[in-house]
């Protein structure tokens, strides 16, 4: 006989999963924006819990300190700028000028957007007194970018299409070049045109690529 009684209902007041997930994101975005807002000194739990409607007591049931929820928020800020593999390669054309400004490009409009630009921002204010947050900046999002343009340079060199190098220290070189200088003016609140981003980005790769011509 088939069972007609109608589902058992969630218990009422209960979040399903999703809406749990999406409330521990609005905790971690709100949380980062008013760090980013007042300091990490002055911002506190109790302004962000008011902020997205929570008691204290639910934040600290996930958090134990306003550190750990700091470090929480950032990482998980860093963890959504990480490029897929899949996405660096798509940037490779097997032009070597095309494929190294595109990467520029890439790595520069990620800090051009509210939230490249607020975590950037987070990471230079509060990096002093939680250096951790600069490391894993580089050990997720950073070096994974670095060891890409390394490993395409080695690809190159193999194919005598530049002098055998460091291709770790060019690839790091290089991203400093063309992207820290951009990086640096955009936080600063003195963004590039896209001319400029555009005039900026080739002229750098082409000096790195004139010093890695073969001779």
């Amino acid at each position: 006989m088939t069972d007609t009684s109608p589902p058992a209902r969630r218990k009422a007041g209960r979040p399903t999963r999703e809406q749990a997930a999406a409330r521990h994101e609005e905790l971690l975005d709100t949380a980062l924006d008013l760090f980013l807002e007042h300091g990490y000194e002055l911002a506190t739990i109790e302004m962000i819990a008011f902020r997205v409607s929570m008691t204290k007591r639910t934040v600290y049931a996930r958090y134990p300190d306003k550190a750990a929820l700091f470090l929480a928020s950032v990482r998980r800020a860093i963890e959504r700028q990480v490029v897929p593999l899949e996405v660096l390669e798509g940037l490779d054309n097997g032009d070597l000028a095309e494929t190294l400004e595109a990467i520029a490009r890439m790595r520069i409009g990620q800090v051009m957007t509210p939230k490249g630009l607020r975590l950037q921002r987070v990471i230079n204010t509060e990096s002093y007194r939680f250096p951790e947050i600069f490391v894993t900046h580089n050990e997720l999002s950073t070096a994974p970018v670095v060891a890409f343009v390394a490993g395409f340079l080695d690809r190159a060199a193999a194919e005598g299409r530049i002098a055998p190098t460091d291709s770790g220290q060019a690839a790091r070189a290089f991203m400093s070049m063309v992207v820290g200088g951009q990086v640096r003016a955009i936080v600063a609140g003195r963004p590039p045109t896209p001319e400029q981003i555009e005039e900026r980005v080739a002229f750098t790769v082409r000096l790195l690529l004139d010093g890695l011509r073969p001779r």
